[in-house]
């Protein structure tokens, strides 16, 4: 499926390369083996670290390892991404969207077997594998948010030529120009500028490189496959972690639901990354972190555009980091043998897109009124777009479809607090919040209480603020997955209990 592209277009007029198809080769067998990645990391620090490369390497050198034909290059968007200026700093000329996979490759997926038998399957320094963490980032200067959607690697997608298969393979039959346009074709044909690809060991080393990380384990985790020599034996509770630790928290493999709870933990520990990155402390650590980039980073980004993706990321405050994850379910119970597919909702996913990556799909344009649609300097329609007020006007008609009282609300006690739990329950029916349930306790105390938008719907979320009078709004996928809001209680919502029932 194609879509209009939203922002404006270049002074130049340029249109855009199109999509080429082009021939897949299969490579190895695959990978099944989980890989979590603190990857948000990456584009955090790459200003500082881009500034350093700068001085030994020329900035318009990518940091590549693998080699694209012109055909698969094609499949990306070529419009220059850094403001022509004179400014020493690069910056963002446009909203850019970069896809990061997350590799990791063990000798057993090997067509040629090492020389020396280790007597295990250990890890190899590729990104020729499954890529079982995929993620879409977008760096917006125009609205000044960052953005994280996060794919489940059992999404189903149909390949050209393979037919229907789990996305995470594409990467393993035609790399990152392949994953790339399965991509695009799942998310309304949203356009896609650069790739990174990470592996394994160049997680670990991140984490260890920025000092470590500070996460709450929501439980015990403990597990041993002596066939990779992996040992997971993780405490419940709030930790600092260092990079083994933290693979290890990423890597755990048993839980309700399963790749969809490996996500959560990914994106709370990308939170805590992008929290503690964003701190001065982290400039003197550039030079660690910049061989871990080189060492394990396979991306077509160049040095400019990572000081520039850096620069925009060092400025975005913690509300404006926003993460969350696919819309879909899953295909079946996986006791009955079949194949296990994450099934995408093509409306929600619709939604999503254009509230946060600025999409419209091509079957909602032909609704719209033709009037709207400007034209480029060429004058043809198959590049119109729209500008930013018609898209939103387009996205609010589609909000005004969902009765928000309608939405499903879970709430957490975070505090052992059953009574401000129950104040809470009564607050949002008395408000018109009919469907409101209580769910698991959370596992950390919180003196700010969250409403989480864990469908990627702020909109939402911020009228249901609107009606408590505290808490912050955070869009990620770490609340409780049947509901479209996860409201987590802190400390703010049991003083306003107090000052209410004390004015009453």
């Amino acid at each position: 499926m194609s879509a209009r592209k939203i922002y404006p277009p270049t002074p130049s007029g340029k249109q855009y390369v199109p999509r080429v198809r082009y021939q897949r080769k299969k490579v190895r067998r695959r990978n099944k083996i989980f890989i979590g990645v603190a990857l948000a990391g990456i584009s955090l620090i790459s200003a500082a670290a881009g500034a350093l490369l700068a001085v030994t390497m020329s900035e318009s050198s990518p940091l590549q390892q693998a080699k694209l034909t012109p055909e698969e290059k094609a499949v990306f968007n070529q419009e220059e991404i850094v403001a022509k200026n004179s400014l020493k700093i690069p910056e963002l000329s446009r909203p850019v969207n970069i896809l990061v996979l997350g590799i990791k490759v063990l000798t057993s997926d090997l067509d040629e077997k090492p020389a020396e038998d280790l007597g295990y399957h250990a890890l190899v320094n590729s990104f020729h594998g499954l890529s079982d963490t995929m993620l879409l980032l977008r760096f917006d200067p125009n609205a000044e948010k960052l953005t994280i959607l996060s794919i489940p690697r059992d999404t189903r997608v149909r390949l050209a030529e393979q037919g229907v298969q789990k996305i995470n393979i594409a990467n393993e039959y035609g790399g990152p120009a392949l994953t790339t346009e399965a991509v695009s074709n799942l998310l309304d044909g949203v356009e896609i500028d650069k790739y990174v690809r990470l592996n394994i060991q160049g997680v670990e080393k991140l984490i260890d490189a920025l000092g470590g990380v500070t996460v709450d384990v929501p439980k015990d985790m403990k597990y041993t496959d002596f066939s990779q020599h992996l040992y997971i034996d993780l405490k419940k509770g709030k930790q600092h972690l260092d990079g083994d630790k933290a693979t290890q928290f990423l890597r755990f493999r048993y839980d309700a639901y399963g790749d969809i709870s490996r996500i959560q933990r990914q994106q709370m520990l990308m939170r805590s990354v992008v929290e503690q990155t964003l701190q001065p402390s982290t400039i003197v650590k550039i030079p660690k972190i910049l061989s871990v980039i080189q060492s394990h980073l396979d991306t077509d980004l160049t040095i400019k555009e990572l000081m520039a993706l850096g620069g925009f990321a060092m400025k975005t405050e913690r509300s404006d980091v926003q993460m969350f994850m696919l819309p879909g379910n899953f295909s079946g119970d996986g006791k009955t043998g079949a194949t296990s597919y994450w099934l995408p909702n093509r409306s929600k996913i619709s939604e999503i897109m254009a509230q946060h990556f600025d999409v419209v799909p091509e079957n909602q344009i032909a609704s719209l009124d033709s009037s709207r649609i400007t034209r480029n300097g060429y004058g043809t329609k198959s590049s119109s777009i729209y500008r930013d007020s018609q898209r939103e006007e387009w996205y609010s008609h589609r909000s005004l479809e969902r009765n928000y009282r309608n939405i499903s609300i879970a709430v957490q006690d975070s505090l052992e607090d059953p009574e401000a739990v129950q104040k809470m329950v009564s607050s949002l029916r008395e408000a018109g919040y009919r469907r409101v349930f209580i769910s698991r306790n959370w596992s950390e105390p919180l003196d700010v209480t969250r409403i989480v938008a864990q469908g990627g719907d702020d909109r939402a979320a911020a009228v249901v603020r609107a009606a408590l009078g505290v808490g912050e709004v955070l869009v990620e996928s770490t609340g409780v997955l049947n509901s479209d809001l996860t409201i987590q209680i802190g400390k703010d919502w049991q003083q306003r209990s107090l000052e209410v029932q004390e004015f009453r």
